[in-house]
């Protein structure tokens, strides 16, 4: 039964990454029999575990943010809490002007509350321009406003081109210039509706967070790489009794004439008292197309990024990188990489498992671009050594190189898309028994997926409560954290 004493029955949970993965968890905890059905031959999505020279890595995600409790609770929940672990340094930095730059601290996504904040990766001019933000008029948000646009008038194009963008692109892969501030940094769009100043809505952000004296990591990890999660979870599931089958796409999905789903694969028909889509936008607008094309059509409109990630692996001996967790690159400056993590230096169990193994990984790809992600992987793996050499004089060889390439792997957050979403949910609600989670509605990371589940269930469920309490708040990218 579920919290509020409905039975939920048969639900069908369409996609194992760990949005649908958390789904599944949460329903059998409500006493619900459930199927999740994966068109893949994987659990997991976008966290993918791998190997290189031996030692273990993530090949997708490799941290989550723990200062929201969804995605760390998940993974003790799945048995997992004795591998959580913290990154072994918080330090980076950031590659521009010709020098690697430590990253400043004291701002929201790049947004400083003072301009000394960003001495040292600014120009002179550019922190003259922050100082002239307390003198200028309200800038007008509207309903929504993109990051870029509106920092820039508040702030200069410098702040925004150098570190906001740097930023905001680890998370989305995006142009800062079109991303939503309302849906992406939803507590400065708050600030630049109550507050004139922004630099004043940012210091007061921070006062805020110092009132709540957060202690602890920011982000977590774990030891093994945070591929293991949908793994973890989806055991849990089968172990209590949940059903999970993969290279199983769910091709059609139907209301039955009488109350309830049909959703029909290639090789069955299911029917199922509800149904929960879990899937990327293009695949969920196919699937509800038939029944909810208002909503079909809302999810054909989401745009997706698409990049890659290239592991390398060096001999230590001799090997001299900076100290820190890793980069980010402005595009501005024109490389070809967008960020580096030094993994051996992040997450300490990699280094345990091989002393003599250094790992690190690059990304390049952006929204829109399409010639570097057209090269091959041997040249993928050329201009990233050569973008490595430039920023940390790094000339080695490496022992082994592995290219994984995620098409489509990250929803954009455009201006407006808070009201896409609202649109999205509202046509979904017509239907009794079906609702929707994943990355492209609040948030792309880890705890937020699995925020979007769990409202799924809640709305379900018929528990409005749960529901309200999904929020968009900003989350690390796909590769995780400051660094990468």
């Amino acid at each position: 039964m579920s919290a509020t004493g409905r039975s939920l029955g048969h639900v069908v949970v369409i996609g194992a990454g760990i949005a649908g993965l958390a789904a599944a968890h949460r329903l059998l905890g409500c006493g619900a029999r459930v199927t999740v059905l994966e068109a893949g031959d994987r659990v997991g999505g976008k966290l993918l575990p791998g190997e290189i020279a031996g030692v273990r890595v993530d090949l997708g995600a490799e941290s989550m943010l723990a200062r929201r409790p969804e995605a760390v609770t998940l993974a003790r929940e799945a048995g997992l809490g004795e591998a959580l672990q913290p990154p072994a340094t918080a330090t980076a930095s950031i590659w521009t002007r010709g020098a690697l730059r430590p990253m400043p601290k004291g701002h929201v996504m790049g947004v400083p509350g003072t301009a000394a904040a960003l001495s040292g990766v600014l120009s002179d001019e550019g922190l003259a321009r922050i100082e002239r933000d307390a003198d200028l008029p309200r800038t007008e948000t509207g309903d929504d406003v993109a990051v870029g646009e509106y920092v820039a008038a508040r702030l200069g194009r410098e702040v925004v081109d150098r570190l906001v963008e740097p930023l905001l692109g680890g998370v989305y892969a995006g142009d800062a210039y079109r991303i939503s501030m309302r849906s992406a940094v939803p507590q400065l769009f708050q600030a630049a509706r109550t507050h004139t100043s922004l630099t004043e809505g940012v210091r007061e952000i921070q006062a805020k967070a110092a009132a709540q004296q957060q202690t602890g990591p920011v982000f977590m990890g774990i030891a093994g790489g945070i591929g293991r999660l949908p793994l973890a979870v989806a055991e849990s599931v089968r172990a209590r009794g949940g059903e999970i089958l993969t290279g199983t796409p769910a091709r059609e999905l139907r209301r039955e004439p009488a109350g309830g789903w049909r959703i029909t694969t290639g090789e069955r028909v299911l029917h199922a008292d509800a149904v929960i889509v879990a899937v990327p936008a293009p695949a969920a607008a196919g699937l509800l197309r038939a029944e909810s094309p208002g909503a079909a059509a809302e999810l054909s409109a989401v745009e997706y990024a698409s990049m890659a990630l290239i592991t390398l692996a060096y001999r230590r001996s001799g090997l001299r990188l900076p100290e820190g967790s890793g980069f980010l690159v402005p595009p501005v400056d024109g490389r070809t990489i967008k960020a580096s993590t030094f993994a051996s230096h992040k997450w300490g169990w990699i280094a345990e498992e091989d002393p003599d193994v250094v790992v690190l990984r690059t990304s390049v790809g952006r929204h829109g671009e399409t010639e570097i992600l057209g090269r091959d992987d041997a040249d993928l793996v050329e201009v990233s050594r050569r973008d490595l050499r430039e920023a940390t004089g790094l000339d080695a060889a490496p022992l082994r190189t592995r290219v994984t390439r995620w098409t489509d792997g990250l929803p954009q957050y455009p201006v407006g898309h808070h009201a896409r979403v609202a649109r999205i949910r509202g046509h979904v609600a017509k239907l009794p028994g079906l609702a929707v989670c994943g990355a492209q509605y609040d948030g792309v990371g880890i705890p937020a997926c699995i925020a979007s589940a769990y409202a799924a269930v809640d709305q379900l469920a018929g528990d409005p409560a749960g529901v309200a309490e999904l929020t968009a708040n900003p989350v690390q990218s796909l590769h995780g954290g400051a660094g990468e």
